[in-house]
């Protein structure tokens, strides 16, 4: 059997029926996607939100640029975690907030690296 087409008024019925909420996002000036290396920004796109089931499902639409991400750029360390290690490692503010930078923020990593070149340089 070959499936007839349906109207917007029917497609609209069907929707509703199983729970199904469309809505077109007014406003919208960029999205941006970030990924592990790159960014992917769209510049004014077309936004549509549909919602299925709680869920929130989002359709863009729009030409792609894509970036890349300055890693040492986008790393924010919190002055506690600066505080922290320097205090485990026994070491300056600045000495510590270096560690967590080569480290990538990760703390356990910076105390260890601290420590470890103190170790050597005795």
């Amino acid at each position: 059997m070959i499936p007839r087409r349906m109207s917007p008024k029917m497609m609209k019925k069907l929707m509703k029926q199983m729970g199904i909420k469309i809505q077109e996002i007014t406003g919208v000036k960029e999205v941006i996607i970030r990924l592990n290396d790159s960014e992917l920004i769209i510049k004014n796109p077309q936004v549509t939100l549909m919602k299925v089931s709680g869920q929130d499902l989002y359709q863009i639409l729009g030409q792609t640029e894509k970036r890349a991400i300055d890693k040492e750029k986008e790393l924010e360390i919190p002055m506690e975690d600066i505080q922290l290690v320097a205090a485990q490692a026994g070491v300056t503010i600045d000495e510590a907030k270096k560690a967590l930078e080569q480290t990538g923020g990760d703390l356990a990593q910076a105390i260890l690296l601290l420590k470890s070149s103190k170790d050597t340089s005795k």
